[in-house]
């Protein structure tokens, strides 16, 4: 049996951490591919394709003209092919440029196919503002795609989230958008990866000992919340039966 591990790399930036975890992908899968405006040559608006062009080269890191729609729509087509495109879009005031493609594309295919076809694409995405960088590129827009039927929409908040959630957006049949914070781009720290031997994540069995402490049974434990919003932990097991005997008592008289 394997056992799990836990494994730390060297501190690293969440720019890196999203760059480590497109350049895996790009080695695993030969349909990966990146477009995105200025990514190939110039290295991404935020540095995070930075040198993947001369690793890979240009057929895999492509720059694309300043047209949101015209190469969304291309990666739609690619995604419908076979292919697992990747996009870079500068900032997330932009992605309004491609909704169309995004919404009644992207987004309904796989539905309007009855399954025929998988739309397996990505969208990355900064989001955010705290940057001084004008009004035109400072909007946070991750609730309004959360509200599209089709999507999934994830914000990696740290770095063990940029480096491991892009390889499960992948294996996705649907579209994913990931939306980074402009801000985190520079936080430092150390990817932590809860692993098996085979390389797959690990997260403790539901009842095991391991499980009471893992933040998905606390998590589990205070999902019930008062009329005002607080959260309180749900009755214990024996109040439970406490007050079904209580009952059953009653209902005899």
């Amino acid at each position: 049996m394997n056992e799990p591990q836990q494994t730390a790399s060297a501190p690293i930036t969440y720019r890196e951490a999203c760059k480590q975890a497109l350049r895996q992908a790009l080695i695993a899968d030969p349909r990966v591919f990146l477009m995105g405006e200025d990514i190939a040559r110039y290295g991404g608006c935020y540095a995070v394709t930075k040198g993947l062009s001369d690793e890979f080269g240009e057929d895999r890191i492509r720059d694309t003209p300043m047209s949101e729609s015209a190469f969304v729509g291309a990666g739609v087509g690619a995604a419908m092919a076979g292919m697992r495109p990747t996009f870079e879009i500068m900032t997330v005031n932009f992605s309004m440029l491609a909704l169309d493609q995004i919404l009644n594309n992207a987004a309904v295919i796989p539905y309007m196919s009855g399954g025929q076809f998988a739309i397996p694409l990505v969208i990355r995405m900064a989001t955010s503002g705290g940057r001084r960088v004008a009004a035109q590129h400072s909007h946070s827009l991750e609730g309004w795609y959360a509200h599209i039927p089709g999507l999934r929409v994830l914000t990696p908040a740290t770095i063990d989230d940029a480096r491991y959630m892009l390889m499960g957006a992948l294996a996705h049949p649907n579209p994913t958008i990931i939306f980074e914070h402009v801000m985190l781009y520079n936080m430092e720290g150390r990817a932590f990866g809860r692993r098996r031997n085979d390389g797959g994540r690990h997260r403790p069995r539901q009842g095991s000992p391991r499980w009471r402490g893992h933040k998905s049974h606390h998590l589990r434990r205070f999902a019930v919340q008062d009329a005002r919003g607080r959260r309180k932990p749900r009755e214990g097991r024996h109040r439970r039966r406490g007050r079904r005997s209580e009952n059953a008592e009653a209902a005899r008289y």
